[in-house]
């Protein structure tokens, strides 16, 4: 894609004032209270190609919804499990190469399911608001065709998976909502926000318009409704890979490299980089099998971001991407986890809990710090962080992530630099904390670890200073031995202490 294209597509994708316009724009089928429309094949425009694992990126034969000779033409398998994959808006009219990977991925992990793509190319291509209008007529073309293969193709619905990206998880929800019998589940990558923050449920993606729904929010930064990705919760179990406004690897350094590399040709790759994360995500659940990413309810991301919401109690964790918990709850569940920047995107989870000591009264904030993570199988060092606030004689939790297996932890290190080169304060005044122990919980494991400074009771951090050491507790051990023992656990929890 070319320079012009790709400034076409930032520019309309921002270009909502006159979307109320736009809606009416495009002529609605009355549906009324009967469901006789559905059998009524004649104005469904878009195409459902049926994908081979040899040709994963191609259209070579298409189901048509009145023409029963397709189902066998094209070997559709009437007792295997069948994804359909709906792309969203597109400038060039043409399909991104995102579908061929997901594609090809589902075939990987479900080698005898039917992989179905949407065409409606046509209807994607128009200026945002207009396509974003025709969600509604692309969504009951989908539901005719999956009423046809459920009726005349003799094929449960309960088979059926729908992946939808962006506007088409907007489809799939419209289409959902619309058959008969409900569809098992629904995916939605990064549903699209502009023209659905604050639409009905009728009209956008929805918990009800599957057994299970089931999303990913991966660029919602932006004021809502003007966010490329929705804001909103909108399935059973909603989750914000770092948060959901950004993903590493999309951000501005990266981007220069990029054009410097390829020039502007890949401009689009980066624009839609954040966006897109959601469909490598879930592809990468589909091909890494021992490496699934692991996702922990929360209240706000701010909390997430202190690793004080890595409970698996009570379906409070889940697997992201294919092979997610089916938990069906009252309200939609928020969870969060962090990746890294490239496939396979799993990290591992640690809070870390200390008190700072001093006898000064002294508070910094935006402070940069370093741990290392040392276990029975590998070790991570020098993890950088920034923590927002250190207080004297209070107690602060951050979260801690790696992409090492590092296996059971045996000894943390921690270490405080200066947040400056050119602090004249460090040149007459030492600043530093007294820390007697780290606590430590592993989101993956579930593993709650104390640990106690090497060298003394107290270990000083010291502001520009070198690392210092804590290990396990004897008395830690010595507790978990007792209680593996005796098969009770510790009724003091010290993990329910305030924390600022």
């Amino acid at each position: 894609m070319g320079r012009p294209s790709t400034l076409l597509f930032v520019v309309l994708f921002y270009a909502l004032e006159t979307r109320a316009d736009f809606i009416a724009t495009t002529e609605e089928t009355p549906l009324g209270n009967s469901t006789e429309w559905l059998a009524d094949y004649t104005s469904i425009e878009s195409k459902f190609s049926l994908r081979s694992p040899e040709v994963p990126d191609d259209d070579l034969c298409y189901l048509v919804p009145g023409q029963i000779n397709t189902i066998e033409e094209c070997n559709f398998k009437r007792t295997s499990k069948t994804f359909v994959v709906i792309h969203g808006w597109t400038v060039t009219g043409l399909y991104e190469s995102w579908i061929a990977k997901l594609v090809t991925a589902l075939f990987e992990r479900e080698p005898s399911a039917n992989v179905i793509v949407v065409d409606w190319l046509y209807r994607a291509q128009q200026h945002y608001p207009t396509s974003a209008a025709y969600t509604k007529l692309v969504g009951q073309d989908l539901a005719k065709f999956m009423n046809w293969i459920e009726v005349e193709g003799n094929y449960t619905l309960n088979n059926l998976h729908l992946l939808g990206y962006s506007l088409g998880a907007h489809v799939a929800g419209i289409a959902g909502s619309l058959t008969n019998n409900k569809v098992s589940r629904i995916t939605g990558l990064d549903p699209a926000g502009p023209n659905f923050e604050y639409a009905e449920e009728k009209v956008r993606l929805s918990p009800d318009d599957a057994n299970f729904v089931d999303v990913l929010h991966t660029y919602t930064r932006g004021s809502p409704d003007r966010s490329i990705g929705i804001q909103k919760p909108v399935g059973h179990v909603d989750i914000y890979p770092n948060g959901g406004s950004f993903q590493p690897g999309c951000d501005l350094h990266k981007a220069m490299l990029m054009i410097a590399a390829n020039g502007f040709a890949e401009m689009d790759q980066i624009v839609k980089c954040s966006h897109e994360r959601s469909i490598h995500l879930f592809i990468d659940s589909l091909l890494n099998e021992e490496k699934q990413s692991m996702a922990y309810r929360c209240n706000a991301k701010e909390t997430f971001e202190k690793g004080l919401c890595l409970s698996c109690r009570k379906n409070r964790c889940n697997t992201l991407g294919y092979e997610i918990n089916k938990v069906r709850s009252k309200r939609s569940s928020r969870m969060y986890l962090k990746t890294r920047e490239v496939m396979p995107y799993k990290v591992f989870h640690y809070q870390l809990k200390v008190h700072f000591f001093s006898q000064e009264n002294i508070t910094f904030t935006d402070q940069p710090v370093q741990v290392s993570l040392y276990g029975t199988h590998d070790e991570a060092q020098n993890i950088a962080l920034v923590l927002p606030k250190l207080s004297a004689n209070k107690t602060f939790s951050f979260l801690v992530t790696t992409d090492i297996n590092i296996g059971d932890l045996l000894m943390v290190k921690l270490m405080w630099e200066k947040d400056s080169y050119f602090s004249w304060t460090d040149w007459w005044k030492g600043y530093k904390f007294n820390i007697r122990k780290i606590r430590v919980k592993a989101g993956e494991t579930q593993a709650k670890m104390t640990f106690s400074a090497k060298d003394g009771e107290m270990a000083a951090l010291v502001r520009g200073g070198e690392f210092v050491d804590f290990v396990k507790s004897k008395e830690d051990q010595a507790s978990k031995r007792h209680a593996r023992r005796h098969g009770h656990r510790r009724s003091k929890n010290p993990w329910k202490s305030n924390s600022d």
